[in-house]
């Protein structure tokens, strides 16, 4: 289920519902019998104990407020059941009687209890609170779950009085946390069995370096925990592979911003390069908008880099929420705008230039092509958008059936969201990052553009429909889709033949468009404008 109201990213009930449907999917795979039955279980329990946590120290003390008493008492109710069934999973074994008795009957309760909020509470609860109110208490949300888990870490934030007023209510949730202990380096893979075993060993990598759930930290913690880059090196590590891949020469320099300072943006260069000027690959990192660097997507580049046989330019825009959305878009477009100027310094070619990223820097390499357009510049050679987000709606398929995705998954994207567009509420409706918006005349500016998704990824579903869109308007589009693999695949491709595949794709999409691109002597490129 969902709900069938709007709702802001870091509202409450949109954050409750985030919640749900991950376990909803995990459920779904138990009940089909694919994946690792104990760690699934495990997965549940530590969702539903942190959620529990957070509905009952922030939730539900509102409700008996605001006269919502019986509500109040049904949710604790189910909530004591929920956790007591936990208790029994947690020391039970899968293919036991008394585990798949306690499994049945846990699905049919959380079913129950999630149909009741989502149908009848949630709507209820925001009519008499307010929707003005629903952020901040999406917020205190946020924090109890910080409060919540216990196990030590060196980024664990410190426990806090929120665990402490709850008292009695948080002892089975304490059992709960007891039986789960030794387990956490489980607590942050797929266990779903729907990956291939390469991508599968990548996301075990990172959950065995214990990171805490990204969703629930603060940006500056977040910030803290093991990325999908440590993962790929963790695998590489472990079967002796060196790294990273050689290239000609990586350098940082410093450009303006949009603000009037200044960032960062390295430059890498192919070996072998030859006199002639190379063309030029404008590559924009991920993270939404909130995490993650140049450092950490510095293996994509490397990849393009040799595979296209030109220059890899990435640059470090500002990042929410010190700086939240447009300023990321719009560090973008100062630094291609500075790369067209002083392509020729740094020995490229400004007229073979070509666009691109990953998640939401696939997002920000399409609002880019469309803002130089309605600026009657010239639009690059080429796009490609690798699994992009193109709405900021919860649209398609790969909301429900990749919710419990990792490292991406339904709660992690709201997140996201939440710090990117803070103070911003109407952010995901600007031509930016709802692409899906677009008209076709807007889609009509797009040079030939490769649209990559992967099918364990909750943004699948938004970037296939944007290449859908992009062919009905007549822009020569490619989609490739890869079964098996996960958000955030593309950079490993030491150790995942997908990748690679992925990579030669986009480094063969650029090549074809430089070749295309290069114009007669004297001639310069012109740009298309939309009116």
């Amino acid at each position: 289920m969902a709900l069938d109201y709007p709702t802001l990213p870091g509202d409450i009930d949109h954050l409750i519902a985030d919640d749900h449907a991950i376990v909803e999917r995990q459920f779904q795979h138990l009940e089909a019998g694919r994946g690792n039955r104990r760690v699934l279980v495990d997965q549940v329990a530590f969702e539903l104990a942190l959620h529990a946590f957070a509905e009952e120290t922030v939730l539900y003390p509102i409700w008996t407020e605001i006269g919502m008493t019986d509500e109040h008492d049904d949710a604790e109710h189910e909530h004591q059941e929920i956790k007591e069934l936990l208790v029994v999973l947690g020391r039970t074994e899968p293919g036991e009687q008394e585990f798949e008795e306690a499994l049945a009957k846990l699905i049919g309760v959380v079913r129950h209890h999630v149909d009741d909020e989502e149908t009848d509470e949630l709507p209820e609860f925001r009519r008499k609170a307010g929707p003005d109110r629903m952020a901040q208490l999406g917020r205190e949300f946020l924090a109890a779950k910080r409060q919540a888990p216990t196990r030590p870490h060196p980024h664990a934030p410190d426990e806090g009085i929120a665990e402490r007023i709850a008292g009695m209510l948080a002892k089975p949730l304490d059992h709960v946390r007891d039986l789960l202990s030794g387990k956490q380096k489980e607590m942050a893979t797929d266990a779903s069995g729907l990956l291939d075993p390469q991508a599968q060993a990548i996301v075990d990598a990172h959950s065995s370096l214990g990171p805490l759930p990204v969703e629930i930290l603060e940006p500056d913690q977040a910030r803290k925990q093991p990325g999908p880059d440590d993962a790929v090196k963790k695998v590489m590590a472990d079967r002796g592979i060196e790294g990273p891949e050689p290239v000609g020469s990586v350098e940082d320099i410093v450009i303006p911003d949009a603000a009037g300072g200044q960032m960062r943006m390295r430059v890498y260069q192919p070996a072998d390069a030859g006199p002639e000027p190379l063309p030029v690959v404008f590559w924009i990192h991920g993270g939404g908008w909130v995490l993650f660097d140049i450092d950490t997507y510095d293996a994509s580049c490397r990849g393009l880099t040799d595979k296209a046989r030109a220059m890899v330019v990435s640059p470090d825009y500002r990042r929410a929420p010190e700086a939240v959305f447009p300023a990321a878009h719009d560090d973008v477009l100062t630094a291609y705008r500075w790369v067209v100027q002083h392509a020729a310094e740094l020995g490229g070619d400004p007229a073979r230039i070509g666009i691109g990223g990953e998640s939401v820097g696939g997002t920000m390499a399409a609002a880019t092509v469309l803002q130089l357009a309605q600026a009657g510049e010239p639009v690059p050679a080429a796009a490609v958008c690798v699994y992009p987000l193109t709405t900021g709606e919860q649209v398609g398929e790969s909301m429900a059936d990749a919710a419990d995705g990792r490292p991406l998954n339904r709660a992690l994207l709201s997140w996201m969201a939440m710090h990117a567009f803070e103070g911003k509420p109407d952010a995901a409706a600007d031509p930016r990052v709802d692409l899906l918006g677009w008209g076709r005349e807007q889609l009509a500016v797009m040079p030939p553009t490769l649209v990559v998704t992967g099918e364990r990824d909750v943004l699948r579903s938004q970037g296939q429909r944007f290449a859908e869109n992009l062919q009905a308007a007549g822009v020569p589009t490619t989609h490739r889709y890869y079964p098996g693999v996960m958000h955030e695949f593309f950079g490993a491709a030491a150790v995942l033949d997908k990748a690679e595949q992925a990579q030669q794709e986009a480094a063969q999409h650029f090549v074809r468009a430089f070749g295309a691109a290069r114009p007669p002597v004297g001639v310069a490129p012109s740009g298309r404008t939309v009116r």
